[in-house]
């Protein structure tokens, strides 16, 4: 049974696997970005404790489509729901937690990574993990430079320090895996089946091939039909 429903003289998607019962699901999603429509009438399901890997190529709408499921951007029509209820109300009433990690790394460059990540501790109450989600992301030893001063790989191990730290049941990570070595990609990797065994739920807008091994997941291809 197919979990994505398009039509139309848009990109078309695929999503294999995955039953029509999800916790965060969309419904009718339509985008254009100026005469192009990046697609039409889109519509996918993702189960709890299940990541929906979004591919395709160059322009074909992946942080587009991170960005509408995270009300960032408003699309022509179509909806996004969690459990069944409008998701932008969940998050407002906080009934869904949400951790968003785009090109933007979200972090103060004149800050220590210690420095912003202790800040964001605070306010989701992880205060007393920042130190040992450093050491899993590999910045332990460099905890105490200013963002500014980290190179590209290790700002991007901050920005995944920084998910981690927010306790959210929902990842939403665009091209996580950008600027990172094989051990970098791994630690992506290994944050993400850990984070769905727990039951957490994850969309991956993914150019590199991503390993999550056994753990549960779908992909949903977004490219001309």
């Amino acid at each position: 049974m197919s979990a994505v429903r398009g039509r139309g003289r848009a990109p078309v998607a695929a999503l294999a696997g995955v039953p029509e019962v999800g916790v965060l699901a969309g419904e009718g999603l339509t985008l254009w970005r100026g005469t192009t429509c990046l697609f039409e009438e889109l519509s996918f399901v993702v189960p709890p404790g299940s990541c929906m890997l979004i591919e395709g190529p160059n322009g074909a709408g992946k942080t587009s489509l991170l960005r509408i499921i995270a009300s960032l951007t408003v699309p022509e029509c179509g909806t996004i729901t969690w459990r069944g209820r409008l998701f932008r109300d969940e998050v407002r009433a906080g009934q869904v937690r949400l951790a968003f990690s785009g090109h933007a790394l979200a972090l103060k460059p004149e800050l220590s990574a210690r420095a912003n990540l202790a800040f964001f501790a605070r306010l989701t109450g992880m205060s007393g993990q920042v130190g040992a989600v450093l050491e899993r992301v590999g910045l332990g030893d460099c905890a105490h430079l200013e963002v500014r001063r980290l190179s590209a790989g290790q700002k991007r191990r901050a920005a995944l320090a920084r998910v981690l730290l927010s306790g959210a049941e929902l990842w939403l990570l665009d091209e996580p895996q950008t600027n990172l070595d094989a051990d970098g990609r791994e630690a992506v990797a290994v944050a993400i089946r850990q984070h769905l065994g727990q039951g957490g739920t994850a969309v991956v807008a993914a150019h590199q091939v991503l390993d999550l091994a056994a753990a549960p997941q779908s992909r949903l291809m977004l490219g001309e039909a």
